[in-house]
């Protein structure tokens, strides 16, 4: 069961959510043992600082060690200036405002960060899939949620285009993950497809399957499941076991972060914030508008900032973006490439079909960068190019046939 506090018609105040996670907190048996709380990196828009801080006002003192753990899934690791800012403590120490307490990211890159808590066997993955996968999943999780003996999700809850809406124990799976399970979940997701599965409350095959993972954990797991509103405040928080303080929170996201259009729009200028610094995370503003966007229509993704596809998965340049089908039809030859990367092919690239005997790939909706990053580079990646100077955002708000979007990457866009 959950607690909530707030709803889709207002904001809380700092002081009413300090107040309920104290007294959530406080009805907890934590004192003397150790926790673990796993928070998202800087490509969430939370108040960080008033959550984290009212969770450490309410265990520090009671608790034997307190841990903060970035869930970065594959994200680029946060440096010691990001987390003063992320965390709230820039130009102090992090024991003057957090005494007693560790950060740590998610060293995803290292084997040594995980510990083996099973496997989510072929049949079940089978079932999951409707027979689209198989193969056991191994269960890698980082070890510095095993070593506490509880775990307390802190984080916002979103449409979401791999698997329905984030948060809960997503945070844990792909948050602090081995890659096998983050591939599989990934994978999963885009053999369904993001538009199909983007923003759905229900449980998604994909969120069945990292809820098996989580059941493997041998820490207590609780969730303060949160909904944000602009610019910087909160509409709800739910607290609970991860499961039913997620769907409390999902209930609240879908009726707040969800835009409804009354017909298809020919285009849409995306324009992406500061905190998406690669194309990896900034595609957000293409997942989240896909579902309004006309047959043969247009998405452009303006980030003058953003110069970098992924730094950290350098496969995307050996494959480029392609439809779901162009991957599949040709399984023999992709099938060594990371899932999680072919995942996110697809999810930019979006629907489209593959002729496997004249190899055309027909795509449905065009995908332009208007970025840092140089036209060849786009074009050899298979996807178009803008100068970003020549953008003119009121032009484009004037303009009947565009959809412009600013903070994209967040709400989602859909069709009544």
């Amino acid at each position: 069961m959950s607690a909530r506090i707030g709803g889709a018609d207002r904001i809380l105040t700092e002081d009413e959510v300090r107040q309920f996670v104290t007294d959530q907190l406080g009805g907890l048996d934590l004192d003397g043992r150790s926790v673990c709380v796993l928070v998202p990196d800087g490509t969430r828009v939370c108040p960080l600082p008033l959550l984290v801080g009212a969770v450490h006002g309410a265990l520090h003192g009671r608790v034997s060690r307190l841990t903060v753990l970035i869930a970065l899934g594959t994200h680029a690791p946060m440096n010691d200036e990001a987390l003063a800012v992320h965390l709230g403590y820039a130009g102090r120490e992090l024991g003057e405002i957090y005494p007693g307490t560790t950060v740590l990211n998610h060293e995803w890159w290292l084997p040594e960060t995980f510990a083996h808590l099973g496997t989510v066997p072929s049949a079940r993955l089978e079932e999951l899939s409707e027979g689209r996968m198989s193969g056991d999943v191994e269960v890698l999780l980082n070890r510095a949620v095993v070593d506490h003996d509880v775990a307390l999700v802190v984080g916002p809850v979103l449409p979401h285009e791999v698997v329905g809406m984030s948060g809960g124990n997503k945070y844990f799976f792909p948050g602090v993950a081995g890659q096998r399970i983050i591939d599989v979940s990934h994978w999963l997701g885009a053999l369904i497809t993001s538009a199909e599965i983007i923003g759905t409350t229900d449980l998604t095959p994909v969120r069945a399957l990292i809820n098996d993972g989580a059941a493997l954990i041998p820490a207590d797991t609780y969730a303060l499941c949160v909904v944000t509103a602009e610019p910087a405040g909160l509409h709800s928080v739910s607290f609970g076991d991860c499961i039913s303080s997620w769907e409390s929170a999902a209930e609240i996201s879908a009726a707040t972060h969800v835009t409804y259009l009354d017909a298809p729009v020919r285009r849409v200028l995306s324009l992406i914030p500061a905190m998406y610094d690669e194309i990896w995370t900034g595609a957000k503003g293409f997942y989240k508008v896909e579902p309004v966007v006309a047959d043969g229509g247009e998405v452009i993704l303006y980030a003058p900032h953003i110069t970098e596809i992924a730094t950290s998965h350098p496969q995307i340049h050996e494959i480029g973006y392609h439809c779901r089908d162009y991957f599949v039809k040709q399984w023999d030859t992709f099938s060594g490439i990371h899932w999680g990367v072919l995942a996110h092919s697809t999810h930019l690239r979006g629907a489209g079909t593959y002729d496997a005997a004249t190899g055309e790939e027909r795509l449905r909706v065009n995908v332009t960068l208007a970025t840092g990053i140089p036209e060849e580079v786009c074009r050899s990646v298979n996807l178009g190019y803008r100068d970003p100077g020549t953008i003119d955002v009121a032009a484009f708000e004037a303009d009947p046939d565009t959809l412009v979007v600013p903070r994209a990457g967040e709400v989602l866009f859909r069709l009544h």
